[in-house]
Order: structure tokens, then sequence, then C-alpha cells
């Protein structure tokens, strides 16, 4: 193979230590390559020396392995005076039987001065810190949802079946009626009485809801999920309000991603964190749904495909555009994107539909913020529009089934024969 970087480096890095290796030309000028490989931790004081190392070395290229966090403070502290690139672990595997950490960093380094690796997407420093704060408010949210559920089970332990009746045991009605337990009020018809709005008409199903043996036990387990929620609660508004802060400077593209049936802001934010809303980075609408995911995968071999399933991509991005996917489903077929789901739904399942949603929507959004324009719905009668002859096919089949016969007149001739 040709070596396309005379100087490269290649980190193996775990938890306390890393294996750096360095290859360079041979000394003696033939074609043979030197290499020097040497353990450093991860401390910072140990990766400032890798990286006065690896500048009096002259090092052209940096190559590391993805692997969970600890590539990070590598990466992070060389990326501004060093070309770096992170690739990924699956990218670079190994013979079985011969894997050492001092043998990964040389095969690494082999590949890397070939041009034999694809480096991964890391995003700019400001575009991390939307990440974090980003993915901590999603998994806080999601711990917040899991304590609803405690409290929930707890009412059941109590034979409290407030959440039969109320739509959401959190909400105005719901909290006040759980404060009032707490405190000690057992009669259920002031409990019931608590209903506000349109909880209100339902305080009959309240009063039989809300008889139990809702102890002292039940009380106290019941305080300190709610106290929980509360905590929760107000961390994900301050986080909430930091991430409005850090997307000021991405203001437009989230109003034009909210145009996108399904993508509220909540989504539209996950949406350019996970992104970046840099789209150049992403050669085509095709490469954007592979790196997050969304679509089938290759599986050749002799001629015969095997299974197609999507690789893993980005979870956070997915679970964003799966949040996405489900609104968009229930638009029904006022909206392309509803019509889309009804029309894949029965053949490949409701599953492999809002895959291929997310697939739609997050080609819509490849498009919009590389040519910064609004969504363009296509309407619900697309398809229809679009083959009408298949829609008109469908119809007679189903009038078929049902014992009738039917015939198509264009609107044209049946307004003449009215006339």
């Amino acid at each position: 193979m040709d070596v396309l970087h005379e100087r490269c480096a290649a980190l193996d890095i775990g938890k306390k230590d890393l294996k750096a290796c360095v290859r360079t030309p041979s000394p003696s000028g033939r074609r043979s390559r030197r290499q020097e490989i040497r353990t450093f931790a991860t401390v910072t004081n140990s990766l400032l020396e890798l990286r006065d190392w690896l500048l009096a070395e002259k090092v052209t290229l940096v190559v590391l392995e993805a692997t969970g966090d600890y590539w990070r403070g590598a990466f992070y502290l060389l990326e501004d005076c060093l070309n770096v690139i992170l690739v990924n672990a699956a990218h670079a595997k190994g013979l079985p039987g011969r894997k050492t950490d001092v043998a990964d960093a040389a095969w690494l380094c082999q590949l890397g001065e070939c041009g034999l690796l694809k480096a991964s997407f890391v995003p700019p420093e400001p575009i991390r810190h939307l990440r974090d704060l980003n993915r901590y408010r999603t998994s806080l949210t999601a711990e917040r949802s899991r304590e609803v559920q405690r409290l929930e089970k707890e009412l059941e332990d109590a034979g409290i079946k407030l959440s039969s009746v109320a739509t959401d045991i959190m909400g105005v009605s719901g909290r006040a009626m759980l404060a009032a337990l707490i405190d000690g009020e057992r009669d259920v018809h002031t409990l019931a009485q608590m209903a506000k709005a349109r909880m209100r008409p339902k305080i009959p199903a309240l009063v039989e809801a809300l008889t139990g043996n809702f102890g002292e036990h039940h009380a106290f387990l019941c305080r300190l999920h709610l106290e929980r929620i509360d905590h929760l609660t107000a961390a994900i508004g301050e986080l909430s309000v930091r991430i409005e802060a850090e997307m000021l400077p991405f203001a437009q593209q989230i109003e034009l991603l909210q145009t996108i049936p399904g993508v509220g802001r909540a989504t539209a934010e996950a949406l350019i964190a996970e992104t970046g809303g840099d789209m150049s980075r992403f050669r085509t609408a095709g490469h954007l749904a592979s790196w997050a995911g969304v679509c089938p995968g290759h599986h050749e071999s002799a001629g015969k495909h095997k299974s197609g399933r999507r690789r893993h991509g980005n979870r956070w991005l997915s679970a964003a555009l799966g949040t996405a996917a489900m609104a968009a489903s229930r638009t029904k077929e006022t909206t392309y994107l509803g019509a889309r789901y009804h029309r894949l739904m029965p053949r490949l399942g409701k599953k492999k539909a809002l895959v291929a949603l997310e697939h739609s929507i997050l080609t819509a959004v490849w498009h919009m913020l590389t040519h910064d324009t609004e969504y363009t719905d296509l309407g619900g009668d697309y398809y229809t529009k679009y083959d009408p002859e298949r829609a008109m096919r469908r119809l007679t089949r189903q009038a078929n089934a049902l014992g009738f016969t039917v015939r198509f007149d264009p609107i044209e001739a049946a307004t003449s024969r009215a006339g």
C-alpha cells in the first residue's frame, strides 16, 4: 500500500493509560518504516507530554479509536495543534487471537498512514456543549417519567385508581388530591371536590377511584416521589433556559424545522444539537440518514441479500426522530407524512413504517438546512394523484369485497349527463 502520511501516530486508549505508536521514515533511507511505541497515563500532565512528543516527531496525522468516553480527553487536548481523527472501532478491527493494546496501536497506525480509515464526525466545541445540555435534559425527562410511574405504582398498591380517571395524575387536580392524601385527608368526597376545570364532571368516578387503603406508609413514599419529581422538573426547566440561550445562533434553523409536521421545539433543538446544523458535513441526504441509522443496511454475499436491518446510529438523534415520527403518524392522512405512514404500515408493520417516516423527516431536514427553506408538504392526497389508477384499483377491490361493482366516469362526462 502507498503511504499517504509519512509521519503518522495512533493511540489505543484505556481508562488509566494509553499506547501511542508513531511510524516515521527509516533513517537509513530505505523503504522500511521506523516504529516506536510508548505508554502514557491518561491524566492531563501525561497527555501534555504525549503532545510534546508528537510535535517533536512532526506527526501529520493522529488516529484515535472511539473507546467509550475515554478518547475525549486526549482528542480535545490534541485537536488544537495536530490533525486528529476519531475512527469507528468496527472499521479497524484486527485479527482475533492477536489482540493487545500495543498491537492495536500499531495496527491503527499502519491503517492510518495508508489512508484506510474514515474519520467520524466530531462536532466543534459549541455544538458539544449543546449536545451535553440536550442529552442531560433528555435523560432527566425520562427519569421524571419513571418517577411518575413509580408514584402510580404506589397508588395502585394502596387501591387508589386515580390514573384510571385522570389523564395526568401530575396535573393541577391530581397534585391537589395527592397532597391532601399525604397530609392525612381520607374523606373521598372532600378529595373528589378538589377537581378543577374539565375534571369536575368526573367527580362521581373520582369518588370511586379514590376509595382505597391509603396509609401512612404510602404517604411517606408518595411524598418522596413528589419531591423527586419536583426536583427533576426544576432541573429540566433550568436546562431548558440554558439551552434556549445557547440556541440563539440557530434561531432561524429552529423556526424552519418546526414547520415539519410532528417536529416541536424540543425535537428541533435535538436535531441541531446532534447534527450541528451544518449539512455541508454530509454530502447527501442519504449520507445523513445512514449516519443517523434510519435507513436499511446492506448485507450481500455470493449474490444473496441477507438481513437488511439498520445499523446502530446516533441513539439520541434516533430518539428525537422517533418522537417526531410518532407525532407525524397521528396526523392521519391530512399530511404527506401521515399518508406515507398509513400507506406503508399494512405492508411493513408499525415499527418499520415509523423508521421510514424518520428517514423522510431527516431527508427533509437536510434539504431545508442546506437550502435555507421552509418545509413544503406534498399533501395527504400525494399518492392518489401520483398514481390514480392504483387508487381506483384499490377502491374497486374494496367494493368487490363488499359485493358491489363500481364504474368510474370522468367528472366532465357525469356533469353533462346530469344537465
